[in-house]
């Protein structure tokens, strides 16, 4: 009833205390940011708490809590409220990270999430709540669940893998359709979990495409783009690369306030475009 749901004072450290003391006897709270941007005032409650207890009590503790809400660039709300935390908290061992894009990554992930008996942060994205998504039957059963650490192929392709997690899938798949137009057939994957991330898929891609990109909106150094490259250059698929992989991120800035300096601050379709002829090299 009523009493499952707590309306909390804006108190992220207090609040996130709370929630993490409460996983800790396992009870399994749902701990919501108003966004991501206000978990930096309970970072020490998410890192050092909930991510590494189960570890220091040797597994006698474990902290079955989900970390949940808007992540990334939302529109208009400058640099303090505009950061993409999937490198940030996937850089984190003890915890699983997922990014949800469709209605059915958000209902599945979120389903395994508060099943899972460790500490997941799911990233969710504030401009993807109003966009309608068809659900498929089996994704409206109530038996539903996407697995945590598994991604998924939305377009099958053979020139060039796009790799891609939250709001910029839809993106991929846009820039897919357009380079589809003259040729050029993108195999587009969604993450879905940044950790554990599913490597295996995205080296099996460029096994068959012989070209990576990855595309975020998060910033380029230390980012999701760049652990994709570097776990490709040191497994087998790199020796099936014709060509260097590129990354398409978001503007290495805090974000500006101003319509059009942040509309050039965060990837859009003409930038995964550019980036897959260049690749391509056409």
């Amino acid at each position: 009833g009523d009493k499952r749901i707590i309306d909390t004072p804006i108190s992220e450290m207090g609040f996130t205390g709370i929630a993490v003391g409460a996983a800790m006897v396992w009870l399994r709270p749902v701990c919501e940011f108003m966004t991501f941007n206000f978990s930096m005032q309970a970072i020490d409650q998410v890192i050092n708490s909930a991510a590494k207890t189960c570890y220091m009590s040797a597994g006698s503790i474990p902290v079955p809590i989900v970390f949940r809400g808007p992540n990334g660039a939302s529109a208009g709300v400058a640099a303090q409220h505009s950061q993409c935390f999937a490198a940030w908290y996937g850089h984190c061992p003890g915890l699983k990270v997922v990014s949800p894009w469709s209605s059915e990554d958000a209902k599945g992930l979120l389903k395994a999430a508060i099943r899972d008996d460790n500490p997941v942060v799911m990233l969710e994205n504030e401009l993807l709540y109003g966009v309608p998504f068809e659900m498929s039957e089996q994704a409206q059963s109530k038996d539903f669940v996407v697995p945590i650490g598994k991604s998924k192929i939305e377009r099958e392709g053979t020139h060039v893998t796009l790799v891609s997690h939250s709001r910029p899938v839809g993106h991929c798949l846009e820039a897919a359709a357009v380079l589809a137009k003259e040729g050029v057939e993108c195999e587009v994957i969604n993450l879905r979990t940044i950790r554990p991330m599913d490597i295996e898929t995205v080296e099996a891609s460029v096994i068959k495409t012989n070209h990576l990109v990855t595309v975020e909106g998060g910033w380029p150094q230390f980012g999701v783009g760049a652990e994709i490259c570097a776990r490709i250059m040191e497994g087998s698929a790199f020796n099936y690369l014709d060509a260097p992989a590129v990354r398409v991120t978001g503007a290495d800035v805090p974000m500006p306030y101003a319509k059009i300096l942040e509309d050039n601050c965060i990837p859009q379709v003409k930038d995964i475009i550019f980036a897959v002829k260049k690749t391509l090299n056409i």
